[in-house]
């Protein structure tokens, strides 16, 4: 049965002492706690001779209430001595929480604050960057150094796997293109243009776009999750004490491997389209399905499928990047790697499709719109 710390009083001469019974332990205390703070007559001395083991607690327990009543602890133990010195050392009059600024103050001190946090964030992206360019070239003028096996599995993981959620999503998105874009153009007896209409956007921009939001989503999330948790679990310290540089081992492979599979996956994503599109036009515009991919060659200028395809990497190196960096930055607790997780696909989707409207002004101002 757990035995609970006591108290009682005891009056002689005048004065009142408090003798504490019982172990003072985290455990044991809370009855004797409660019971000290009812306590409003004054006291002048506080025994615990009689009280053992005692533990940080315990002593912060009695040294509060001494301290409270100006009371003299008796028959401290060396051991209860050495905790009581340690919390009179340890206590403090400071509040617990500082004083709330006015709101004049609060709200530049809020928009600096995030200034600087941006421009430190552009500070460590751009040092990533650095270290991935280095590894880089250390891999071109050492091939040895690559690691074909690993870029072999994030290519599987990225592309091979990615191939049956991508098309089914492409295949539908070329259904939906294609039957409200016949609805608009039935205004105008002009139905047959439906091909021109999904064929140009599954080539030119939706194909590698929706394929971009789907492989962060898929795979830039993957990359943050699993770096930030051998972050956490201090794999990569170990890494870099054995002479392994993990931009190399982890970060190089992921980006590679993105920036090769993304042109693919674009090129496959238009074509599902395409399919989705003369599927629906067969069934509902009465245009054949064969004649729809034929026209399809005849209306669609082979520099759209040009701009899907310079689109493509530079959407994979921005995708593996932002998750490969939010991985690295994972510190302090498992909660850093879902909040990581979640900032690097929002980053990410949210970095492609600025890009996205940079490329389709600049393909126009060259005459590729």
């Amino acid at each position: 049965m757990r035995e609970w710390a006591d108290f009682s009083m005891q009056e002689e001469g005048g004065r009142t002492t408090v003798v504490v019974t019982g172990p003072l332990l985290v455990s044991t205390i809370a009855n004797l706690d409660a019971g000290l703070r009812d306590i409003e007559d004054p006291v002048q001395f506080v025994d615990i001779s009689g009280a053992s083991p005692v533990d940080t607690v315990g002593a912060w327990v009695i040294y509060r209430f001494a301290k409270a009543h100006s009371a003299e602890v008796l028959g401290a133990s060396e051991q209860a001595e050495v905790l009581l010195e340690a919390v009179e050392e340890s206590a403090s009059e400071a509040d617990i929480e500082p004083d709330r600024l006015p709101l004049y103050m609060r709200v530049p001190e809020s928009v600096g604050a995030t200034v600087f946090e941006l421009l430190g964030g552009v500070r460590r992206n751009l040092g990533f960057m650095g270290a991935l360019i280095v590894a880089f070239l250390t891999t071109i003028i050492h091939p040895s150094r690559l690691r074909g096996r690993a870029l072999v599995r994030q290519m599987e993981l990225v592309g091979i796997t990615s191939l049956p959620i991508i098309g089914l999503m492409s295949f539908l998105v070329g259904i939906v293109i294609a039957q409200q874009g016949a609805i608009q153009l039935r205004e105008f007896g002009a139905e047959i243009y439906t091909i021109n209409l999904t064929g140009r956007i599954a080539l030119r921009e939706l194909g590698i776009l929706m394929t971009a939001i789907m492989v962060a989503g898929r795979s830039g999330s993957a990359f943050a999750a699993q770096i930030g948790t051998m972050k956490l679990t201090e794999e990569i310290d170990a890494m870099r004490t054995i002479g392994v540089s993990p931009v190399e081992a982890l970060v190089l492979p992921r980006v590679l491997a993105s920036m090769l599979m993304l042109p693919l996956l674009g090129f496959y994503a238009a074509c599902m389209a395409i399919i989705g599109g003369a599927t629906i036009s067969q069934l509902q515009l009465g245009i054949p399905f064969l004649t729809f991919l034929s026209r399809i060659q005849e209306v669609v200028p082979t520099y759209d499928l040009y701009v899907g395809l310079v689109k493509a990497p530079v959407f994979g190196l921005i995708i593996a990047l932002s998750g490969c960096y939010q991985g690295m930055q994972v510190k302090g607790n498992a909660e850093e790697v879902g909040l990581r997780t979640t900032k690097a696909v929002v980053q990410a989707i949210f970095m492609v499709i600025v890009l996205d409207a940079f490329f389709a002004v600049f393909f126009t101002e060259i005459g590729w719109g």
